[in-house]
């Protein structure tokens, strides 16, 4: 009678797996490994020109003497920290041509500089300020034509 039961019991078991294997209660997985690869782009932004406004000359030219000083303000226009090494001031008009006074005044006699320069790291849209002085030199000549002149400059950023 035992022989009989296991039979039964084998029976049962065969279809009992055979309905869960059907049924899809017993769930097999298969897959497939692989590699691959990809691209993409990221774009470097550019650097900007920095741009220079000034105010309004304070002061008095005259020959001998401490002559005007003009405050200047460096901008940085750009999306990024760009780095300024430093100011250059010139007689020159805006597009850099340089400047020829009117009568017999003479550039030469004409001193214009830096006095305070700004350097360094400026952050996008910050600023820094500076000073440029421009005096004219005291000479054994007659200088009556370099009264009322306006003596233009031209600031340049690097």
């Amino acid at each position: 009678m035992e022989t009989i039961r296991n039979r039964g019991r084998k029976r049962i078991a065969i279809i009992l797996a055979a309905i869960l294997t059907i049924t899809g209660v017993g769930v097999a997985f298969a897959y497939w490994t692989s590699t691959g690869t990809g691209s993409g782009t990221a774009t470097t932004g550019e650097s900007i020109a920095f741009t220079i406004t000034s105010d309004t000359a304070v002061g008095t030219i005259a020959p001998g003497n401490a002559g005007q000083t003009v405050d200047f303000t460096v901008t940085n226009p750009g999306e990024g920290t760009q780095n300024l090494t430093g100011v250059t001031v010139t007689m020159a008009t805006a597009d850099g041509t340089p400047w020829v006074p009117a009568g017999n005044c003479l550039i030469g006699d004409y001193t214009a500089t830096v006095t305070d320069n700004p350097s360094g790291e400026i952050l996008a849209g910050g600023s820094v300020d500076g000073t440029a002085t421009v005096t004219l030199t005291s000479t054994a000549a007659n200088q009556d034509d370099c009264q009322g002149q306006d003596v233009p400059l031209h600031f340049t950023a690097s």
